[in-house]
C-alpha cells in the first residue's frame, strides 16, 4: 500500500527532479556559497553568554566557522576523522558544529543530558579522534572512557581535560586551514553519526552522509515553501536531529535567520517571535502543551508555520491550539535513520491525527502495517554494523519498526513493533532502564512501559514487583538521578504483586495497562 505521492507537496508549476536534493554536493559548500553572495545578512541572534545580545551576521559567521575547521586541521585531525560534539544550545556549539563537518570532520552528536554511563557507551563504541563538550564533567567522562588518544575542547574549542595546549591554526591568507581545503565532502562522505537506541541491544551510530543530509534540506525546504526572509525562533536542543539537521542546517541553507534560545520556556518563545517578528517555530508535542495552556497562545498566529515532530501530536491538542491560535500545526514524521520522511501539507488539508505523506523524493508505502521507506535522505548504515544494518534494509527500502494505517492516502501512525517508547521527543529502550532499576535494593522485577501523554507524547512508567517495602517514585528518581538522563527515568509508578509472562516466561509489556 502506497502513501500519496510526494509531489503533491510541490508548489504549482514546480520542476523538479530527485537528484535536485544533492546536486549542490554537500551542505557545506552550498552554506558556503549562501553566505558569500550576502555577508551582512543577519544569520544567527546570539543571546549572549554574559555579552550583550546581538545578530551574527553571514559573514562573521563563515569567518567564525573557517577559523574553528583550522582550529581542528591544526591539531592533527584528518578529514573522516570523528569528533564526539555535545553541549547545550549556544552560538559557539552551532560554530564547532559547522567547523567540524566544513574540515571534512565526522560529527558525532550526544545528548547534553547523557550520565557518564550512557555518554561513555558512544565513546567507546565510536572512538573519536576529539571531542567538543560544555560542562567539566563531560569532559572527564570522555577523557575516562576513551580507550584511543583524543583531545577534548570546550565549546570555544580551547584544549581542556589533559587535551594539552592547543596548536596556532596555520592559515592562508583567506583564513582556510593550510593543508585542507574546505567544503570539499562529497554526496558519499559520512557527516554525521547520529546515536539511536532503535528497539534492540545497545545504543547504535547512524552514519548519515553529506548527501543524507543535503537531501534533507532542500526537500524540507521545498515542501514548506522556506525563504531566506523567514526567521525561526530555534528552542531545540541542538544535539537532537529536529534541532541540527531540520532547523538549523536548512536555515543555514535558505540563508534565513535564527534566534537561538537556550532551552525552551513559552514566554520565551512567545517574546523572541513577537520581538523578531519570527515567521516559524519548530516543537516536540510536549512544548505545543505547554503553549496551548498559555494564555498567550494565541499570539502563535503571527507564525507563518509551526512544525510538530519527534513525537506523536495528540488530535485533540491539534485541534485546540487551531482553535485557540487559529492556526494549524503541521505535523511530520521521520527518524535519525531518514531523517524527515513524512509531512502534512503546507498548502493542502493537515490533518490532526496524521503525519501526511513522503516529503518531495521520498518513497513511502506500508508493508502490511509497516511503513518502509526508500530515498536520498536514507542513512548509510550503522556504523560498524553491518548485521544490523541488513537486517533493516531490503533492497534499497528501510524498515522503520513503525506500524501505521492509511486514511484518504494520509499515513496515521498507530504504534511501533516494538516497545520503543517516546518521550518529550526522545527515544527510551525499556530494557535500558529496567537494567538501572533492577539495581534498587527495594525492586525484585520490573518492566518498562510508556503511557499515552498529552505533555509528554509517552510518559515513561516503571511496574514494579518490590522486594520487602515498595519503593515511591521519588525514591526512584533519586536511584536514577546519577544513573539516567532525565527524559529516561519513570514519571509513574506502579506497585504491582507480579508481572504478566508468556510460556516462555517473557515478559509481555502489551498486558500492562
Amino acid at each position: 500500500m502506497e502513501a500519496r505521492h510526494w509531489r503533491e507537496h510541490l508548489p504549482a508549476g514546480s520542476v523538479f527532479r530527485v537528484e535536485d536534493l544533492t546536486a549542490r554536493r554537500s551542505l557545506t559548500a552550498a552554506w558556503a556559497e549562501v553566505w558569500g553572495a550576502n555577508p551582512s545578512a543577519p544569520l544567527i541572534y546570539d543571546v549572549g553568554a554574559g555579552t550583550e545580545a546581538r545578530w551574527v551576521t553571514a559573514g562573521e559567521f563563515e569567518e567564525r566557522t573557517r577559523l574553528a575547521a583550522a582550529r581542528f586541521v591544526a591539531l592533527g585531525l584528518q578529514a573522516g576523522d570523528r569528533v564526539l560534539w555535545s553541549t547545550g544550545s549556544s552560538l559557539d556549539a552551532v560554530v564547532a558544529n559547522v567547523g567540524i563537518l566544513r574540515a571534512g570532520l565526522v560529527a558525532v552528536p550526544a545528548n547534553a543530558a547523557y550520565t557518564s554511563r550512557e555518554l561513555g557507551h558512544i565513546v567507546t563504541d565510536v572512538r573519536p579522534a576529539a571531542a567538543v563538550v560544555d560542562h567539566p564533567d563531560r569532559a572527564r567522562w570522555v577523557t575516562e572512557a576513551a580507550t584511543s588518544p583524543l583531545v577534548v575542547l570546550s565549546v570555544d574549542l580551547q584544549a581542556v581535560g589533559g587535551g594539552g595546549n592547543q596548536p596556532t591554526p596555520a592559515t592562508r591568507e583567506d583564513g582556510s586551514p593550510r593543508g585542507r581545503t574546505l567544503d570539499a565532502s562529497s554526496p558519499e562522505d559520512p557527516a554525521l553519526i547520529a546515536y539511536t537506541s532503535g528497539t534492540t541491544g545497545a545504543p547504535k551510530g547512524a552514519v548519515l552522509t553529506h548527501g543524507n543530509i543535503l537531501a534533507n534540506s532542500e526537500s524540507v525546504a521545498l515542501t514548506w515553501r522556506w525563504q531566506s526572509d523567514d526567521r525561526l525562533v530555534h528552542a531545540l536542543p541542538i544535539f537532537h536531529g529536529h534541532g541540527l539537521c531540520v532547523a538549523l542546517y536548512t536555515s543555514l541553507l535558505r540563508g534565513s535567520s535564527v534566534v537561538l534560545l537556550p532551552r525552551f520556556d513559552a514566554d520565551a518563545v512567545l517574546d523572541a517571535a513577537a520581538a523578531h517578528r519570527a515567521t516559524l517555530f519548530f516543537g516536540v508535542p510536549t512544548m505545543y502543551h505547554r503553549l496551548a495552556a498559555s494564555l498567550r497562545v494565541g499570539e502563535l498566529s503571527r507564525l507563518r508555520l509551526a512544525v510538530s515532530g519527534s513525537a506523536p501530536l495528540a488530535a485533540d491538542l491539534h485541534r485546540r491550539i487551531g482553535e485557540l491560535a487559529s492556526t494549524a500545526v503541521l505535523e511530520r514524521y521521520g527518524m535519525t535513520e531518514t531523517l524527515m520522511t513524512i509531512s502534512n501539507p503546507y498548502d493542502g488539508d493537515r490533518r490532526p491525527g496524521t503525519v501526511g505523506f513522503g516529503f518531495p523524493g521520498v518513497d513511502v508505502r506500508l508493508d502490511g502495517e509497516e511503513i518502509l521507506v526508500r530515498g536520498p535522505t536514507v542513512f548509510a548504515g550503522y556504523f560498524e554494523r553491518p548485521a544490523a544494518t541488513a537486517e533493516k534494509m531490503d533492497d534499497g527500502w528501510f524498515h522503520t519498526g513503525d506500524l501505521a494505517q492509511l486514511e484518504d492516502g494520509y499515513v496515521a501512525i498507530m504504534g511501533r513493533s516494538s516497545d520503543l517508547i517516546v518521550s518529550g521527543g526522545y527515544n527510551v529502550y525499556p530494557v535500558e532502564v529496567e537494567d538501572i532499576l533492577l539495581l534498587h535494593p527495594s525492586v525484585a522485577e520490573v518492566a518498562v512501559t510508556g503511557t499515552p501523554s498529552d505533555e509528554w507524547g509517552e510518559a515513561v512508567t516503571a511496574w514494579v514487583v518490590p522486594d520487602g517495602p515498595p519503593p515511591t517514585r521519588e525514591d526512584l528518581a533519586a536511584f536514577t538521578a546519577d544513573l539516567l538522563a532525565p527524559y529516561k527515568r519513570p514519571r509513574l509508578l506502579h506497585i504491582v504483586d507480579a508481572l504478566p509472562r508468556n510460556a516462555m516466561g517473557k515478559v509481555r509489556r502489551v498486558d500492562l495497562h
